[in-house]
Protein backbone atom coordinates (compact mmCIF):
# COMPACT_ATOMS: atom_id res chain seq x y z
CA UNK A 1 0.00 0.00 0.00
CA UNK A 2 1.29 3.44 -0.92
CA UNK A 3 0.60 6.62 1.00
CA UNK A 4 0.99 9.89 -0.89
CA UNK A 5 1.18 12.97 1.26
CA UNK A 6 2.28 16.56 1.45
CA UNK A 7 3.74 16.00 4.91
CA UNK A 8 7.32 15.00 5.64
CA UNK A 9 8.71 17.80 3.52
CA UNK A 10 7.50 16.73 0.10
CA UNK A 11 4.33 17.59 -1.71
CA UNK A 12 2.61 14.89 -3.74
CA UNK A 13 -0.81 15.78 -5.00
CA UNK A 14 -3.55 13.37 -5.93
CA UNK A 15 -3.40 12.35 -9.58
CA UNK A 16 -5.61 14.10 -12.08
CA UNK A 17 -8.98 12.35 -12.03
CA UNK A 18 -12.37 12.61 -13.64
CA UNK A 19 -14.64 14.23 -11.06
CA UNK A 20 -17.54 11.91 -11.84
CA UNK A 21 -15.34 8.91 -10.99
CA UNK A 22 -14.81 9.97 -7.39
CA UNK A 23 -18.37 11.28 -7.01
CA UNK A 24 -19.73 7.90 -8.11
CA UNK A 25 -17.36 6.06 -5.80
CA UNK A 26 -18.04 8.45 -2.94
CA UNK A 27 -21.81 8.02 -3.28
CA UNK A 28 -21.34 4.26 -3.22
CA UNK A 29 -19.06 4.35 -0.18
CA UNK A 30 -21.42 6.67 1.71
CA UNK A 31 -24.28 4.26 1.04
CA UNK A 32 -22.12 1.35 2.22
CA UNK A 33 -21.42 3.00 5.57
CA UNK A 34 -25.08 3.84 6.18
CA UNK A 35 -26.47 0.40 5.32
CA UNK A 36 -23.80 -1.45 7.31
CA UNK A 37 -24.19 0.47 10.58
CA UNK A 38 -27.77 0.83 11.81
CA UNK A 39 -28.21 1.43 15.49
CA UNK A 40 -30.78 -1.37 15.74
CA UNK A 41 -31.09 -4.08 13.09
CA UNK A 42 -34.69 -4.65 14.17
CA UNK A 43 -35.59 -1.10 13.17
CA UNK A 44 -34.28 -0.42 9.67
CA UNK A 45 -36.13 1.06 6.71
CA UNK A 46 -36.51 -1.61 4.01
CA UNK A 47 -34.42 0.16 1.32
CA UNK A 48 -31.46 -0.08 3.72
CA UNK A 49 -31.70 -3.86 4.05
CA UNK A 50 -30.52 -6.55 1.65
CA UNK A 51 -33.12 -8.71 -0.04
CA UNK A 52 -33.54 -11.90 2.00
CA UNK A 53 -32.90 -14.03 -1.10
CA UNK A 54 -34.45 -13.52 -4.55
CA UNK A 55 -35.24 -9.97 -5.64
CA UNK A 56 -33.37 -6.79 -4.86
CA UNK A 57 -33.41 -3.62 -2.79
CA UNK A 58 -31.40 -0.39 -3.23
CA UNK A 59 -28.89 -1.78 -0.71
CA UNK A 60 -28.13 -4.66 -3.08
CA UNK A 61 -26.78 -2.14 -5.60
CA UNK A 62 -23.90 -0.97 -3.39
CA UNK A 63 -21.40 -3.81 -3.91
CA UNK A 64 -21.95 -4.22 -7.69
CA UNK A 65 -21.74 -0.44 -8.14
CA UNK A 66 -18.33 -0.50 -6.49
CA UNK A 67 -17.17 -3.38 -8.71
CA UNK A 68 -18.47 -1.57 -11.79
CA UNK A 69 -16.44 1.52 -10.92
CA UNK A 70 -13.41 -0.71 -10.34
CA UNK A 71 -13.72 -1.62 -14.00
CA UNK A 72 -14.11 2.00 -15.10
CA UNK A 73 -11.06 2.93 -13.00
CA UNK A 74 -8.92 0.30 -14.72
CA UNK A 75 -9.23 2.24 -17.99
CA UNK A 76 -8.03 5.44 -16.30
CA UNK A 77 -5.25 4.08 -14.10
CA UNK A 78 -1.57 3.82 -14.92
CA UNK A 79 -1.29 1.18 -12.20
CA UNK A 80 -2.83 -1.38 -14.58
CA UNK A 81 0.11 -0.90 -16.97
CA UNK A 82 2.28 -3.85 -15.83
CA UNK A 83 1.63 -7.42 -14.77
CA UNK A 84 3.55 -6.80 -11.57
CA UNK A 85 1.36 -3.87 -10.55
CA UNK A 86 -1.83 -5.81 -11.37
CA UNK A 87 -0.73 -8.79 -9.27
CA UNK A 88 0.49 -6.60 -6.42
CA UNK A 89 -2.65 -4.52 -6.29
CA UNK A 90 -5.05 -7.46 -6.43
CA UNK A 91 -3.11 -9.38 -3.79
CA UNK A 92 -2.98 -6.38 -1.45
CA UNK A 93 -6.75 -5.91 -1.67
CA UNK A 94 -7.28 -9.56 -0.71
CA UNK A 95 -4.78 -9.40 2.16
CA UNK A 96 -6.28 -6.17 3.53
CA UNK A 97 -9.67 -7.89 3.50
CA UNK A 98 -8.31 -10.81 5.51
CA UNK A 99 -6.60 -8.52 8.02
CA UNK A 100 -9.81 -6.60 8.57
CA UNK A 101 -11.71 -9.87 8.98
CA UNK A 102 -9.25 -10.95 11.68
CA UNK A 103 -9.71 -7.79 13.77
CA UNK A 104 -9.96 -7.63 16.75
CA UNK A 105 -9.52 -11.26 17.87
CA UNK A 106 -7.06 -12.45 15.18
CA UNK A 107 -8.31 -16.04 15.42
CA UNK A 108 -6.78 -17.45 12.25
CA UNK A 109 -8.60 -20.74 12.76
CA UNK A 110 -11.89 -18.94 12.10
CA UNK A 111 -10.76 -16.48 9.43
CA UNK A 112 -13.47 -15.93 6.84
CA UNK A 113 -11.63 -16.63 3.59
CA UNK A 114 -14.31 -15.33 1.20
CA UNK A 115 -15.40 -11.75 1.73
CA UNK A 116 -16.08 -8.41 0.11
CA UNK A 117 -12.48 -7.22 -0.30
CA UNK A 118 -11.19 -10.69 -1.32
CA UNK A 119 -13.86 -10.78 -4.02
CA UNK A 120 -12.95 -7.26 -5.14
CA UNK A 121 -9.27 -8.24 -5.29
CA UNK A 122 -9.93 -11.37 -7.36
CA UNK A 123 -12.33 -9.54 -9.70
CA UNK A 124 -9.78 -6.78 -10.17
CA UNK A 125 -7.03 -9.29 -10.98
CA UNK A 126 -9.00 -11.04 -13.70
CA UNK A 127 -10.59 -7.90 -15.15
CA UNK A 128 -7.30 -5.97 -15.26
CA UNK A 129 -5.50 -8.97 -16.75
CA UNK A 130 -8.08 -9.31 -19.52
CA UNK A 131 -7.91 -5.57 -20.14
CA UNK A 132 -4.14 -5.83 -20.56
CA UNK A 133 -4.35 -8.92 -22.79
CA UNK A 134 -6.77 -7.17 -25.15
CA UNK A 135 -5.06 -3.77 -25.07
CA UNK A 136 -3.96 -3.97 -28.72
CA UNK A 137 -7.45 -4.61 -30.06
CA UNK A 138 -9.43 -1.70 -31.50
CA UNK A 139 -12.69 -3.42 -30.47
CA UNK A 140 -11.54 -3.91 -26.88
CA UNK A 141 -14.85 -2.79 -25.40
CA UNK A 142 -16.71 -5.39 -27.43
CA UNK A 143 -14.40 -8.09 -26.10
CA UNK A 144 -15.21 -6.99 -22.54
CA UNK A 145 -18.92 -7.41 -23.20
CA UNK A 146 -18.40 -10.78 -24.91
CA UNK A 147 -16.33 -12.03 -21.96
CA UNK A 148 -18.92 -10.78 -19.46
CA UNK A 149 -21.78 -12.46 -21.32
CA UNK A 150 -19.78 -15.69 -21.60
CA UNK A 151 -19.07 -15.80 -17.86
CA UNK A 152 -22.73 -15.16 -17.07
CA UNK A 153 -24.01 -17.82 -19.47
CA UNK A 154 -21.55 -20.44 -18.21
CA UNK A 155 -22.47 -19.66 -14.60
CA UNK A 156 -26.19 -19.84 -15.42
CA UNK A 157 -25.78 -23.26 -17.04
CA UNK A 158 -23.75 -24.62 -14.11
CA UNK A 159 -26.22 -23.37 -11.53
CA UNK A 160 -29.39 -24.47 -13.32
CA UNK A 161 -28.48 -27.43 -15.52
CA UNK A 162 -25.76 -29.40 -13.72
CA UNK A 163 -27.11 -31.65 -10.93
CA UNK A 164 -25.59 -30.86 -7.55
CA UNK A 165 -23.90 -33.57 -5.43
CA UNK A 166 -27.35 -34.51 -4.06
CA UNK A 167 -28.51 -35.18 -7.62
CA UNK A 168 -30.80 -32.15 -7.80
CA UNK A 169 -30.70 -29.92 -10.87
CA UNK A 170 -31.41 -26.20 -10.55
CA UNK A 171 -31.32 -26.06 -6.75
CA UNK A 172 -30.87 -22.34 -5.99
CA UNK A 173 -31.49 -22.51 -2.25
CA UNK A 174 -28.88 -21.08 0.15
CA UNK A 175 -27.45 -24.47 1.13
CA UNK A 176 -28.33 -26.51 -1.94
CA UNK A 177 -26.82 -24.49 -4.79
CA UNK A 178 -23.54 -25.51 -6.41
CA UNK A 179 -21.67 -22.54 -4.93
CA UNK A 180 -22.57 -23.59 -1.37
CA UNK A 181 -21.34 -27.14 -1.97
CA UNK A 182 -18.02 -25.87 -3.33
CA UNK A 183 -17.56 -23.40 -0.47
CA UNK A 184 -18.23 -26.06 2.16
CA UNK A 185 -15.74 -28.39 0.48
CA UNK A 186 -12.97 -25.78 0.23
CA UNK A 187 -13.58 -23.37 3.11
CA UNK A 188 -15.32 -25.35 5.84
CA UNK A 189 -14.97 -23.41 9.09
CA UNK A 190 -13.96 -20.27 7.20
CA UNK A 191 -17.32 -19.13 5.84
CA UNK A 192 -19.67 -16.27 6.65
CA UNK A 193 -20.37 -16.41 10.39
CA UNK A 194 -24.10 -15.75 9.92
CA UNK A 195 -24.58 -18.99 7.99
CA UNK A 196 -21.46 -21.19 8.38
CA UNK A 197 -22.76 -23.41 5.54
CA UNK A 198 -22.64 -21.00 2.59
CA UNK A 199 -21.11 -17.64 1.79
CA UNK A 200 -22.56 -14.72 -0.21
CA UNK A 201 -19.05 -13.95 -1.49
CA UNK A 202 -18.20 -17.57 -2.27
CA UNK A 203 -15.86 -18.92 -4.92
CA UNK A 204 -18.28 -19.94 -7.68
CA UNK A 205 -20.25 -16.70 -7.40
CA UNK A 206 -17.04 -14.79 -8.07
CA UNK A 207 -17.16 -15.99 -11.69
CA UNK A 208 -20.16 -13.82 -12.65
CA UNK A 209 -18.92 -11.09 -10.30
CA UNK A 210 -15.89 -10.72 -12.61
CA UNK A 211 -18.37 -9.78 -15.35
CA UNK A 212 -19.34 -6.65 -13.42
CA UNK A 213 -15.94 -4.88 -13.67
CA UNK A 214 -15.61 -6.15 -17.26
CA UNK A 215 -18.79 -4.24 -18.10
CA UNK A 216 -17.34 -1.30 -16.16
CA UNK A 217 -14.24 -1.44 -18.37
CA UNK A 218 -16.46 -1.33 -21.46
CA UNK A 219 -18.14 1.78 -20.04
CA UNK A 220 -14.78 3.35 -19.20
CA UNK A 221 -13.44 2.74 -22.70
CA UNK A 222 -16.51 4.42 -24.16
CA UNK A 223 -16.08 7.41 -21.85
CA UNK A 224 -12.46 7.79 -23.03
CA UNK A 225 -13.52 8.41 -26.63
CA UNK A 226 -13.48 11.86 -28.21
CA UNK A 227 -17.26 12.18 -28.38
CA UNK A 228 -19.09 14.93 -26.54
CA UNK A 229 -20.31 14.45 -22.99
CA UNK A 230 -23.87 14.40 -24.25
CA UNK A 231 -23.16 11.64 -26.79
CA UNK A 232 -21.24 9.59 -24.23
CA UNK A 233 -23.97 9.90 -21.63
CA UNK A 234 -26.82 9.15 -24.05
CA UNK A 235 -25.19 5.95 -25.35
CA UNK A 236 -24.19 4.85 -21.85
CA UNK A 237 -27.71 5.43 -20.52
CA UNK A 238 -29.20 3.51 -23.45
CA UNK A 239 -26.83 0.62 -22.79
CA UNK A 240 -27.84 0.77 -19.14
CA UNK A 241 -31.54 0.56 -19.95
CA UNK A 242 -30.84 -2.42 -22.24
CA UNK A 243 -28.84 -4.15 -19.50
CA UNK A 244 -31.65 -3.64 -16.96
CA UNK A 245 -34.10 -5.11 -19.49
CA UNK A 246 -31.83 -8.12 -20.00
CA UNK A 247 -31.67 -8.60 -16.24
CA UNK A 248 -35.44 -8.65 -15.91
CA UNK A 249 -35.82 -10.89 -18.99
CA UNK A 250 -33.36 -13.37 -17.46
CA UNK A 251 -35.03 -13.23 -14.04
CA UNK A 252 -37.67 -15.95 -14.68
CA UNK A 253 -34.92 -18.39 -15.67
CA UNK A 254 -32.25 -17.34 -13.15
CA UNK A 255 -33.73 -15.10 -10.44
CA UNK A 256 -32.16 -11.76 -9.56
CA UNK A 257 -30.21 -12.67 -6.44
CA UNK A 258 -27.34 -10.75 -4.86
CA UNK A 259 -26.13 -13.61 -2.63
CA UNK A 260 -25.80 -15.88 -5.69
CA UNK A 261 -24.61 -12.95 -7.85
CA UNK A 262 -26.91 -14.42 -10.47
CA UNK A 263 -26.43 -13.57 -14.12
CA UNK A 264 -29.66 -11.56 -14.12
CA UNK A 265 -28.33 -9.63 -11.12
CA UNK A 266 -25.11 -8.82 -13.04
CA UNK A 267 -26.98 -7.16 -15.89
CA UNK A 268 -29.59 -5.46 -13.73
CA UNK A 269 -27.00 -3.82 -11.47
CA UNK A 270 -24.54 -2.97 -14.24
CA UNK A 271 -27.42 -1.33 -16.07
CA UNK A 272 -28.36 0.82 -13.11
CA UNK A 273 -24.67 1.69 -12.59
CA UNK A 274 -24.34 2.76 -16.23
CA UNK A 275 -27.45 4.94 -15.96
CA UNK A 276 -26.18 6.66 -12.80
CA UNK A 277 -22.76 7.16 -14.35
CA UNK A 278 -24.34 8.64 -17.47
CA UNK A 279 -26.25 11.13 -15.34
CA UNK A 280 -23.09 12.17 -13.48
CA UNK A 281 -21.21 12.64 -16.75
CA UNK A 282 -23.98 14.61 -18.44
CA UNK A 283 -25.12 16.60 -15.42
CA UNK A 284 -22.13 17.12 -13.10
CA UNK A 285 -23.04 17.95 -9.52
CA UNK A 286 -22.28 21.54 -8.44
CA UNK A 287 -18.88 21.71 -6.74
CA UNK A 288 -20.21 22.32 -3.19
CA UNK A 289 -22.42 19.22 -3.45
CA UNK A 290 -19.85 17.07 -5.24
CA UNK A 291 -16.94 17.90 -2.91
CA UNK A 292 -18.01 15.71 0.06
CA UNK A 293 -18.43 12.72 -2.23
CA UNK A 294 -15.08 13.40 -3.89
CA UNK A 295 -13.47 13.42 -0.43
CA UNK A 296 -15.03 10.03 0.31
CA UNK A 297 -14.32 8.60 -3.13
CA UNK A 298 -10.70 9.63 -3.57
CA UNK A 299 -9.68 7.64 -0.48
CA UNK A 300 -12.00 4.65 -0.86
CA UNK A 301 -9.60 2.05 0.58
CA UNK A 302 -8.95 4.20 3.65
CA UNK A 303 -12.69 4.71 4.10
CA UNK A 304 -13.45 1.00 3.73
CA UNK A 305 -10.78 0.04 6.27
CA UNK A 306 -11.77 2.76 8.73
CA UNK A 307 -15.45 1.84 8.44
CA UNK A 308 -14.71 -1.84 9.04
CA UNK A 309 -12.50 -1.10 12.04
CA UNK A 310 -15.08 1.26 13.54
CA UNK A 311 -17.89 -1.24 13.01
CA UNK A 312 -15.97 -4.14 14.58
CA UNK A 313 -14.82 -1.95 17.49
CA UNK A 314 -18.41 -0.96 18.26
CA UNK A 315 -19.52 -4.61 18.08
CA UNK A 316 -16.74 -6.41 19.94
CA UNK A 317 -15.73 -4.07 22.75
CA UNK A 318 -18.01 -3.93 25.77
CA UNK A 319 -18.82 -1.44 28.51
CA UNK A 320 -20.98 -1.65 31.62
CA UNK A 321 -24.60 -0.88 30.87
CA UNK A 322 -27.75 -0.53 32.95
CA UNK A 323 -27.91 -2.94 35.87
CA UNK A 324 -24.21 -3.63 35.62
CA UNK A 325 -24.60 -5.84 32.54
CA UNK A 326 -21.98 -5.80 29.81
CA UNK A 327 -23.18 -4.36 26.51
CA UNK A 328 -21.31 -3.64 23.31
CA UNK A 329 -19.92 -0.16 22.82
CA UNK A 330 -22.29 0.34 19.90
CA UNK A 331 -25.32 -0.68 21.94
CA UNK A 332 -24.32 1.72 24.71
CA UNK A 333 -23.84 4.65 22.34
CA UNK A 334 -27.14 3.96 20.61
CA UNK A 335 -29.04 3.53 23.87
CA UNK A 336 -27.72 6.79 25.36
CA UNK A 337 -27.19 8.99 22.32
CA UNK A 338 -29.97 8.10 19.87
CA UNK A 339 -32.76 5.82 21.11
CA UNK A 340 -34.19 8.28 23.69
CA UNK A 341 -34.51 11.13 21.21
CA UNK A 342 -36.36 9.76 18.17
CA UNK A 343 -38.71 7.00 16.99
CA UNK A 344 -36.91 3.64 16.65
CA UNK A 345 -36.26 3.64 12.89
CA UNK A 346 -35.21 7.28 12.82
CA UNK A 347 -32.89 6.73 15.79
CA UNK A 348 -31.39 3.68 14.09
CA UNK A 349 -30.82 5.66 10.89
CA UNK A 350 -29.39 8.55 12.90
CA UNK A 351 -26.78 6.23 14.40
CA UNK A 352 -25.77 5.06 10.90
CA UNK A 353 -25.51 8.64 9.64
CA UNK A 354 -23.43 9.56 12.70
CA UNK A 355 -20.97 6.80 11.73
CA UNK A 356 -20.72 8.37 8.29
CA UNK A 357 -20.13 11.83 9.79
CA UNK A 358 -17.31 10.53 11.99
CA UNK A 359 -15.66 8.78 9.06
CA UNK A 360 -16.14 11.81 6.81
CA UNK A 361 -14.32 13.95 9.38
CA UNK A 362 -11.36 11.56 9.21
CA UNK A 363 -11.39 11.50 5.40
CA UNK A 364 -11.72 15.30 5.22
CA UNK A 365 -8.68 15.67 7.47
CA UNK A 366 -6.71 13.29 5.23
CA UNK A 367 -7.87 15.18 2.15
CA UNK A 368 -6.74 18.53 3.57
CA UNK A 369 -3.38 17.00 4.46
CA UNK A 370 -3.14 15.48 0.96
CA UNK A 371 -2.89 11.95 2.38
CA UNK A 372 -4.11 9.34 -0.09
CA UNK A 373 -3.87 5.59 0.48
CA UNK A 374 -3.25 3.60 -2.68
CA UNK A 375 -2.91 -0.10 -3.34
Amino acid sequence: MAVTSSVAGRSVSAPARAAWLDVFRGLTMAAMVVVNNPGDWNNVYWPLLHSKWDGWTPTDLVFPFFLFIVGVSITLSRRSASWGSILRRGTLIVVIGWLLALYPSFHFAHLRIPGVLPRIGVCYLFAAAFYKLTASRRDQGRWMVIAAVTLCVVYWLIMTQVPNPAGVRGDLTPEGNWGAYIDRALFSGHLWANSKTWDPEGLLGTIPAIATPLLGIAAGLWLRTERSAGEKAAALAAAGVLAVAIGYAWNPFFPINKALWSSSFVFLTAGFAAILLALLVRFPLPAPIARPFVILGVNAIALYAAAALLEETMIHFTVTGAGGQAVTLGEWVFAHGFAPFAPPKIASLGYAVANLVVLFALLAWMYRRRIFLRV
